[in-house]
């Protein structure tokens, strides 16, 4: 489902060393799609140009190896029955297969997840993407934090990537870490979710939509009724994004200077009355919104 980046560029270089090492050496590349990106495909056109062939094939047209038995003759005598490798691959360009018996075959395979990367990513409570893979806050903004505070991320925990590619990011992420290590203090932002542990019923409801894993259900909190057991965010940890305030269903949870009743009176104090033009010498009045008439279509104005 991704693609490893790695494995085409160097397939590419150990084909151009062996070409280096023995210029009559033949080498035979079997691809389904080359992606040397950047400068890179310079290696491509290098090796095409030093007698690398290549020979392209799709899903429903495999290459399959085999072992055979071979026979040589040698000097007009049959030799002992040799036992060597076959690969068959369907040549498109011309229209049928394609039969090599290389010395050595080559597989590129590709990077793949650490096995714990699953296991590492409950613990420290970050995301990861469809492949197994790492996923950072913002690929453009944020591309080596994780949604977690303090928590950064390089090389190919990330995804594959050259060795290059992994020390630009290594960089980032200590100029990030030593930009909060610099610090004697840091400022927790004061628009947090409050949980009223009173009405809190255990429901779980936050505990499973919250993004950054934040609210936890503590036995040392006592719910509506005197139930063991209520919700708790931890307000350094919040984000303040209100998705449990929003989706709480006994509306236990409030975001900190952003209620459900100060975000009414907001909506409230948009519309004020204004003058309407003098109709049939009647004065009417409308709301309006930001000092300029609603349209009329949306409001219903009596006179």
């Amino acid at each position: 489902r991704y693609c490893s980046r790695i494995c085409c560029t160097t397939a590419l270089k150990n084909a151009l060393k062996l070409k280096e090492l023995n210029p009559a050496a033949q080498v035979t590349m079997l691809f389904r799609d080359i992606r040397t990106y950047g400068f890179k495909e310079r290696l491509y056109t290098q090796a095409r140009e030093a007698g690398v062939m290549f020979v392209h094939y799709d899903d429903e047209h495999e290459p399959q190896v085999e072992i055979s038995n071979l026979k040589s003759q040698i000097a007009n005598r049959q030799s002992e029955i040799e036992t060597s490798l076959v690969v068959k691959a369907w040549e498109p360009m011309l229209g049928q297969e394609l039969v090599l018996t290389p010395d050595l075959v080559v597989l590129s395979t590709p990077i793949v997840p650490a096995e714990g990367a699953r296991e590492l990513a409950n613990r420290l409570k970050v995301p990861l993407d469809l492949d197994g893979f790492f996923l950072e806050a913002h690929v453009k903004l944020r591309p080596v934090d994780f949604a977690s505070d303090g928590i950064f991320m390089a090389g190919l925990a990330h995804y594959p990537k050259f060795l290059d590619e992994t020390i630009v990011q290594a960089q980032a992420a200590a100029a990030r870490a030593a930009a909060i290590l610099a610090q004697d203090t840091l400022m927790a932002s004061a628009r947090v979710a409050v949980v009223d542990a009173d009405r809190c019923v255990a429901c779980l409801t936050c505990v499973r939509l919250c993004p950054y894993k934040v609210p936890q259900v503590k036995a040392t909190f006592s719910g509506v009724g005197g139930i063991v057991g209520a919700a708790h965010v931890e307000p350094a940890a919040c984000h303040g994004c209100g998705i449990c305030a929003a989706e709480c269903p006994a509306k236990a949870i409030q975001l900190m200077h952003s209620t459900d009743l100060q975000m009414l009176t907001k909506i409230d104090s948009l519309f004020v009355p204004a003058l309407l033009p003098e109709q049939n010498g009647v004065v009417c009045d409308a709301p309006v919104l930001l000092n300029h008439h609603v349209p009329s279509s949306k409001f219903q104005v009596s006179c």
